[in-house]
């Protein structure tokens, strides 16, 4: 059976898995860390501990990093950014990355960052969250149009889940352009200034062109069921979203701070949610069918159980 090597892209737009593991590795899953390519932005959520050596596996280079996002300070969603940040030192890394946490986490990052003896050579900008609201872009960060916003969630400590957001846009039509004379720069211009004058007339940009909704991902780590939960995932192309138990442990859940693959499938179907990565799962289950089918008595669209290196695009434009 053909298997596509390690680092193929499958998109401009994809969602590298390089760990699902909850609380404690186990022989066939990582701790938690994902690694989300958008365009020329490559965002690395919650890097527990193995997520350097997994980032090798999956062909993915510090250097392509441009931003860490962290939803809270449990080892299994942290304590790689020790290693993740020495690496970024030592491939001197030549552009600023930024890295989000909750605020009251402070001083575990600031231990991670400085935990051992290194030749600091890396660009870091820490981002303590304290409120819900878009993340603010920092001189020299590398990034693209999309808007990433954080909202609080519910679980033992602070966390935060994390949306990205890419602005509507238009479509332009080649045979509406060529109808109107526009060639060449000229498309450039118009799509930038919203209109255009020829010796015809002026041109729109709507008189070409059609409306694109921009897409959209959301990033759901653990919490129980709160409105953030449906905030973050509304509407979202590509939710990744904790399914720690069953719904048959739903009590555990509950206590615990987590969601059921049952409630995540839930926000998904009544969200619009396009595709759905189900993933943080407990140890105490081993088969993962076992998400799948409770997933599916109430979402019918994409859903990925995922698996270590599993890679996910982000599904076509509308």
């Amino acid at each position: 059976m053909f298997q596509r090597p390690a680092n193929h892209r499958l998109a401009s737009r994809e969602l590298v898995a390089l760990g699902t593991a909850s609380q404690v590795p186990t022989r066939t899953r990582n701790h938690n860390g994902y690694a989300l390519f958008w365009d020329d932005e490559v965002i690395l959520f919650d890097p527990g501990e193995g997520t350097q050596r997994q980032m090798l596996h999956a062909g993915i280079s510090a250097t392509a990093l441009t931003r860490i996002a962290i939803t809270h300070l449990h080892g299994d969603h942290s304590l790689g950014l020790a290693g993740v940040v020495q690496r970024i030192s030592l491939d001197a890394v030549p552009h600023t990355v930024p890295v989000t946490f909750p605020q009251s986490g402070r001083r575990w990052i600031e231990a991670l960052c400085d935990s051992t003896a290194y030749f600091h050579q890396e660009r870091l900008a820490l981002q303590g969250l304290s409120h819900d609201g878009v993340v603010p872009r920092v001189p020299g960060e590398v990034h693209g149009p999309a808007v990433l916003r954080a909202a609080r969630l519910d679980h033992s400590l602070e966390a935060y889940g994390y949306r990205l957001d890419e602005p509507d846009g238009r479509r332009m039509d080649p045979d509406r352009l060529a109808a109107a004379g526009i060639s060449g720069p000229d498309v450039g211009r118009l799509a930038q200034e919203g209109a255009l004058h020829t010796p015809h007339g002026t041109v729109r940009v709507e008189d070409v062109s059609d409306p694109r909704p921009g897409q959209s991902f959301a990033f759901v780590m653990d919490t129980r069921m709160c409105d953030a939960v449906w905030r973050l995932a509304d509407g979202v192309d590509l939710l990744v979203i904790e399914s720690t138990f069953l719904d048959r442990d739903r009590d555990l859940a509950r206590d615990h701070g987590h969601l059921t693959a049952l409630q995540a499938a839930i926000v998904a179907a009544q969200g619009g949610v396009r595709s759905l990565v189900l993933t943080h799962f407990s140890q105490r289950y081993t088969d993962p069918e076992e998400f799948e089918k409770e997933a599916r008595t109430v979402f019918d669209g994409e859903l990925t159980v995922a698996a270590d290196l599993d890679r996910v695009p982000v599904p076509r434009r509308r």
